[in-house]
């Protein structure tokens, strides 16, 4: 089970996890051998609602391909558990940056009443500056 939100879980089953035993690339440690993962998450088969598959397909990250497969690679540790977990967790970041509903900004020039509200309502700074500390007579 993996937790997307607070609300979405994504079972077991949707989640497809491959393992690879790759030969270190030479060097030093030729004898090590490390261990990747390859994850693969079909995201039209997957539980997710309707709205979240539609903002995950029109996402723009190299991961996703055209017919909705998400595929991560990770092979940063020598375990394959630490690599499925790293994997797991990439997947979640992915998701939950897809699907978070972006805010709308606001224009960014003031409307012609926020700035007569704000030229009536404003105070003269340099004469208030001025009369501080001083009786007024």
């Amino acid at each position: 089970m993996l937790t997307i939100s607070g609300s979405v879980t994504l079972a077991d089953w949707e989640i497809d996890i491959s393992q690879i035993r790759a030969q270190g690339a030479g060097g030093q440690n030729v004898n090590k051998v490390a261990s990747a993962v390859h994850l693969r998450f079909d995201i039209q088969r997957s539980t997710l609602p309707t709205v979240y598959k539609e903002r995950l397909m029109a996402h723009t990250d190299q991961r996703i391909s055209k017919e909705g497969v998400i595929i991560i690679k990770a092979q940063s540790y020598r375990t394959l558990e630490l690599n499925k977990e790293d994997a797991l967790t990439r997947l979640q970041t992915l998701i939950q940056n897809a699907v978070k509903q972006q805010k709308v900004r606001r224009p960014t020039k003031p409307t012609k009443g926020s700035q007569r509200r704000r030229v009536d309502h404003k105070t003269r700074k340099g004469k208030t500056k001025s009369l501080r500390g001083k009786v007024p007579v």
